[in-house]
């Protein structure tokens, strides 16, 4: 899909407030509403927006600990990578996962209440996968940057 100048201010608008009202919205733009939002239900069509959803602050609803987790697979195979995969996007710890080049093959971003509910991801999720070789985790102390908008 080819995004002009206006496409592109649209979606920088709608990744930062997806709730902004068309009004608003064209008037930022400088686009009528209604051609403001024959663009915005076209770009809703296509396969650029994934999801529009609501952000929450870990801490507010009780995930206290975020741990960034570099892992290490015995085997470097996509059939057992696949499978490890598929593990790592059922277990609702994990937020984010990343097929990395370097030392390490995955890293992952757990978000968890406590040390336990760790205990219980790691026990349940990575010991469970024959494939790891070994991991490392990192506690996070402080979120200094977090954003979901791609600039465009």
């Amino acid at each position: 899909m080819e995004l002009d100048r206006i496409d592109r201010h649209i979606l920088n608008l709608l990744q930062r407030d997806n709730r902004i009202t068309n009004a608003a919205l064209a008037e930022k733009v400088g686009l009528s509403p209604p051609a403001c939002l024959q663009r915005v239900k076209r770009l809703r069509a296509s396969s650029l927006i994934r999801a529009e959803v609501a952000l929450l602050e870990p801490k507010e609803v009780g995930h206290l600990l975020t741990m960034i987790m570099e892992v290490e697979l015995e085997r470097d195979r996509p059939d057992l990578y696949e499978r490890f995969a598929r593990s790592i996007r059922q277990a609702k710890e994990v937020t984010q996962c990343y097929q990395v080049t370097g030392e390490v093959d995955v890293v992952l971003v757990v978000s968890v209440p406590d040390m336990q509910a760790f205990e219980s991801f790691v026990q349940r999720v990575i010991y469970a996968e024959p494939n790891v070789r070994k991991f490392r985790t990192l506690i996070s102390l402080k979120r200094t940057k977090f954003e979901t908008a791609i600039e465009l």
